[in-house]
């Protein structure tokens, strides 16, 4: 895309136009006082409906609304339309594509392209900051191997991907997995160097807290992308559940720390359930987190 091209691209929300490591000086940064944004996914807040679980997200300070990407392009008016007058904003959205950008078979990979640019068109009319994939899962066969090829196509096609979403206002947000769950883009400075190598701004990455644990520092993992993280998922440390729920373990501080020192404007978004009655523990979680950022 030409410079022409990029500078008439909507503008995009949160840290997407200039993500935090692009941001000024170390010293402006130092002055910055960024503020803690929270994000839910559809089925973190209590509520029998979406219009009661935004109603809830409000009243407790929650700002962000995460979707899945499932069938996003037919919920696009319906989600307009609930947000009308809210002080919420849909962040990421999360995945809901077909098939993976990965795969040996051409029909799997074509319906991955299909089906992700329909999701990517959705996120730009919705003002989404871009749509969260994997490259691909243990489960997904069969799949290019793991070689410096792969990692070539890989950019190669991230890049066009990027280009893409950027013509719709948004990115492609590769998001790092622990190694229970994917071969391929375990840490978030592999997401990060992929994003630089696609040539595309359009690319960007994420940290999720509960896939961290590959990663020998929380702090080292998110400043190992700055400049290119865009969005970060949270739960507890030993269950994957409600942040706070496994104890001692659900400890963020390092990486809040980061998040300050690196100014980042984004969200942090639950991606979590729960093993007790949710309006407690969704409540408890949001008090932990806001206590550890102030400590941060």
């Amino acid at each position: 895309m030409g410079a022409a091209a990029l500078m008439a691209a909507p503008a995009l929300a949160g840290s997407v136009v200039s993500a935090a490591g692009r941001k000024g000086t170390a010293d402006q940064r130092a002055t910055a006082a960024p503020r803690l944004n929270i994000s839910f996914q559809e089925g973190t807040a209590p509520g029998e409906n979406l219009a009661q679980k935004f109603d809830w997200m409000e009243a407790h300070g929650v700002t962000g609304f995460e979707p899945g990407g499932k069938n996003l392009g037919a919920r696009v008016a319906e989600l307009k339309n609930l947000l009308r007058g809210r002080n919420i904003k849909v962040t990421a959205i999360c995945a809901g594509f077909e098939g993976f950008i990965l795969a040996e078979d051409p029909a799997v990979k074509a319906a991955f392209d299909s089906s992700m640019r329909d999701i990517i068109v959705a996120a730009g009319e919705l003002g989404s900051v871009g749509v969260i994939m994997v490259p691909a899962f243990n489960g997904q066969k069969p799949c290019r191997p793991h070689t410096l090829e792969t990692r070539e196509f890989l950019c190669e096609e991230m890049g066009k991907l990027g280009e893409f979403a950027l013509q719709h206002g948004t990115t492609a947000i590769l998001e790092p997995l622990n190694r229970r769950e994917a071969f391929y883009l375990r840490q978030v400075g592999d997401g990060a160097a992929i994003a630089r190598d696609s040539g595309s701004k359009g690319v960007t990455c994420m940290g999720d807290f509960w896939h961290m644990s590959e990663e020998a520092s929380d702090y080292g993992a998110l400043w190992s992308a700055d400049g290119y993280l865009s969005h970060v998922h949270i739960a507890s440390r030993g269950r994957r559940i409600m942040p706070g729920e496994d104890g001692e373990l659900d400890n963020y501080v390092d990486g809040f720390r980061a998040l300050k020192e690196m100014n980042y404007e984004g969200w942090v978004s639950f991606e979590c359930g729960t093993r007790g009655e949710r309006e407690q523990t969704v409540t408890a979680a949001l008090e932990l987190m806001r206590e550890q950022w102030a400590r941060a």
